[in-house]
C-alpha cells in the first residue's frame, strides 16, 4: 500500500475508535442513570451516598469524554494531512492504547505507521524543503526574462 492509503486508514481507525468509545460512554451513562433513578436513598445509606455515587458517575463520564477528544483530533489531522498530524496521532494512539482490544489495535497500527519509513515519507521535515528547480529548457532567457520568445520559423505549419 502507498503511504497515503495507510494514512487514510489510520485516520479512519482513530475516528472509528472514537465513535465506538463515545457510543459506549453514552450507553454506560444511560445505564447508570437508569440504575440510580430506581434506587431509593435508604438502600445506599442516605441521600449523601446517592449524591456521591452520582458525582462519581458524572466524573467518570467526563473523563471518558475527555479521552475521546485526542483520537478525534488525530483522525482529523491525519485525514487532512496537517503538519501536526504525527504528534496528534501519537497522542491519540497513547490514549487509545488504554482500551483493550480495539484501542490497542488502533494504537499498534498508528505507531507502526508513524514510526516506520512509510510514515516518515509523509510527516518528516525532509518533505518541507523547497522543490527542485525546473530543467534549464523551461527557464526564460536571462537577458530579458519578460520578453516573449519568438518562433524560429516564420512559416505556418503544414497540417495536411
Amino acid at each position: 500500500m502507498r503511504p497515503q492509503e495507510h494514512n487514510k486508514y489510520v485516520g479512519l481507525a482513530h475516528l472509528g475508535y472514537a465513535g465506538l468509545h463515545l457510543l459506549m460512554t453514552t450507553a454506560s451513562m444511560g445505564f447508570a442513570g437508569f440504575m440510580f433513578k430506581n434506587i431509593r436513598p435508604q438502600e445506599l445509606g442516605g441521600p449523601q451516598s446517592l449524591r456521591l455515587m452520582g458525582l462519581m458517575v458524572v466524573l467518570v463520564g467526563i473523563m471518558n469524554l475527555v479521552t475521546t477528544i485526542p483520537p478525534v483530533m488525530a483522525g482529523y489531522a491525519l485525514l487532512r494531512r496537517r503538519p501536526w498530524g504525527k504528534i496528534a496521532g501519537i497522542v491519540g494512539g497513547v490514549v487509545a492504547s488504554m482500551s483493550f482490544p480495539i484501542g490497542t489495535a488502533v494504537a499498534v497500527y498508528t505507531f507502526w505507521f508513524l514510526f516506520s519509513d512509510v510514515g516518515r515519507q509523509l510527516y518528516d521535515h525532509k518533505n518541507r524543503d523547497m522543490p527542485p528547480l525546473p530543467p534549464e529548457e523551461w527557464q526564460l532567457p536571462s537577458e530579458n526574462p519578460w520578453q516573449q520568445r519568438t518562433l524560429s520559423s516564420t512559416s505556418p505549419p503544414d497540417w495536411t
